[in-house]
């Protein structure tokens, strides 16, 4: 399900990192703090300097906007194939080759043979 790259626009890309900074910070890790175990969220997001590429993408000016999307498009293929397919899921992308021909979101159109219609 993962799309290509270049398929994102800045404001798609914004709406998918800011969702991946969601997926991300869902994650919960045990630690042990003073002697009890917690359940704190992932520093992932953090990590991957999102919060920098979502400022980027939020700029004014148009130079950050493109260097943030740059930086997302460098993300992009690096994350699990599960981490994209829940962010693609989240902000309602899908790919219309995997829906079922009932599907009204499909668009498919019959495949015609070639050899109809030229007798």
């Amino acid at each position: 399900m993962p799309l290509p790259s270049e398929n994102f626009s800045i404001e798609t890309a914004l709406d998918a990192a800011t969702e991946l900074r969601r997926v991300l910070a869902a994650r919960m890790h045990r630690r042990k703090v003073m002697g009890q175990e917690v359940l704190v969220p992932g520093q992932l997001g953090e990590a991957l300097q999102l919060p920098k590429i979502i400022n980027r993408l939020n700029s004014k000016q148009q130079r950050y906007r493109e260097m943030g999307l740059n930086d997302f498009q460098e993300l992009w293929p690096t994350l699990s194939a599960r981490t994209r397919e829940k962010v693609l899921e989240a902000i309602g992308w899908y790919d219309p080759n995997e829906l079922d021909w009932d599907d009204k979101r499909s668009n498919r159109r019959p495949v015609i043979d070639p050899k109809d219609g030229l007798d």
